[in-house]
């Protein structure tokens, strides 16, 4: 039998197999799209949280240079809070030569995950400057 013949004997497969295989894309497609939607929320959360992890370490430096450069103490704290997240906490320790600020704040998945939050903390250590 030549190749013409085979192709005769059945005029329609091609084209069913063509349609199946486009309903089998169509189903995979659906099955997949929530997973690849959860997982770009996943990274857009996990890049808005470095960003907050950095506004508090950059808070943290802003205020323990303020401290070690003996600035008023409540305006270094001032300057940290300024720089830190909305609703972060700066706490300040001295221990004689050395300031430490420590910055903490919560952050929330976007959501109906935002009820778990993550408590993200920047800590910073300088030494006073002398006199």
């Amino acid at each position: 039998m030549t190749g013409a013949g085979r192709s005769a004997a059945r005029p329609g497969a091609r084209t069913t197999r063509a349609k199946a295989a486009r309903g089998a894309v169509t189903a995979e497609l659906a099955t997949a799209l929530p997973a690849v939607v959860l997982l770009c929320l996943a990274l857009v959360w996990a890049v808005s949280l470095a960003a907050v992890q950095l506004r508090c370490l950059d808070a943290a430096r802003e205020g323990a240079r303020a401290l070690a450069r003996h600035d008023e103490r409540s305006a270094a704290v001032q300057l940290a809070r300024s720089v830190a997240p909305p609703g972060a906490r700066v706490e300040v320790a001295e221990t004689g030569e050395r300031v430490r600020v420590t910055v903490q704040a919560l952050a929330r998945a976007p959501g109906w995950l935002g009820s778990v939050p993550v408590r993200l903390q920047g800590m910073a250590v300088a030494a006073a400057e002398p006199r």
